[in-house]
């Protein structure tokens, strides 16, 4: 664990299921963690926490938001495959007034929650690094790929190192075949973060969230000046998992990186 403190780092979409789980694990990294959602979040408990809830689409409160602080870990917008216009106000939006937000008030420092689903097109049978051509398998990865650009734009133009995380699928467990290769634990995950925010000289830098698992689709090479070693595996899962019935070879779960978000939609005809 790093002795290093950030003098107030947000974290925003803390009251989603990961934001959950790094209100609790971030905290020995900031001397205040300033926590943010558009849904309700427990009260902060004693002055080491600060709520502040917000709505991403709202560029004003979202400059508010960010005054103040000296890094941004942001989870924050819809998670799941939805309607363009739902995207567009959290995801598209929201990511775009964080960076302005952290333009305007000094912050150089930032980690982006990116996802696979920028990739999820390609098939299981290819090994991506950073370098791969987005593919992006629906409004969801198309958000995270603009997220993506807009990092790389705010680093190049103004100065601000982001890392950009492409999570895989970060539960408890693994929860099916697909997430034996893309399962991240929680502990991976934070000591993933703690590189994101520590690590000196990152400019642009993405990186692919994933345990050590056994078979993986992801080659992290270009990332190695995170330092980052996962300590967790889903192959203790396995005999559990590969109990459940087999999926069937047609399956985008079987297919694809992004598995079924590759066939979600199209939403309202």
């Amino acid at each position: 664990m790093s002795t290093q403190k950030i003098d107030r780092l947000l974290l925003t979409g803390a009251a989603g299921g990961l934001g959950k789980v790094l209100r609790d694990t971030l905290r020995p990294y900031a001397a205040v963690l300033r926590l943010s959602d558009i849904a309700g979040m427990a009260p902060a408990s004693g002055a080491q926490e600060e709520v502040v809830p917000c709505d991403l689409a709202d560029k004003q409160a979202v400059n508010a938001l960010v005054a103040g602080c000296d890094a941004i870990v942001h989870l924050g917008g819809v998670s799941v495959e939805r309607p363009f216009e739902e995207v567009l106000e959290a995801n598209i939006k929201g990511v775009f007034h964080i960076y302005e937000a952290a333009r305007r008030h000094g912050v150089k420092r930032a980690v982006f929650a990116s996802s696979n689903h920028v990739i999820g097109f390609h098939k299981q049978t290819e090994t991506l690094d950073a370098s791969a051509p987005k593919r992006p398998d629906g409004y969801y990865g198309l958000s995270k790929s603009f997220g993506e650009d807009v990092a790389q734009f705010y680093f190049d133009r103004y100065g601000i190192e982001t890392v950009s995380i492409r999570i895989g699928s970060s539960f408890p467990e693994p929860l099916n075949r697909r997430m034996m290769s893309t399962w991240l634990s929680y502990r991976d995950l934070t000591t993933l973060l703690e590189k994101a925010l520590f690590t000196p000289a990152v400019g642009h830098t993405i990186v692919y969230g994933m345990s050590a698992n056994k078979d993986v689709w992801w080659d992290n090479s270009g990332a190695a000046k995170l330092g980052f070693v996962a300590q967790d595996s889903s192959e203790v899962f396995r005999a559990k998992v590969e109990a459940q019935p087999p999926v069937a070879p047609t399956d985008p779960n079987a297919i694809y990186q992004g598995g079924g978000f590759t066939a979600q939609g199209p939403f309202g005809d």
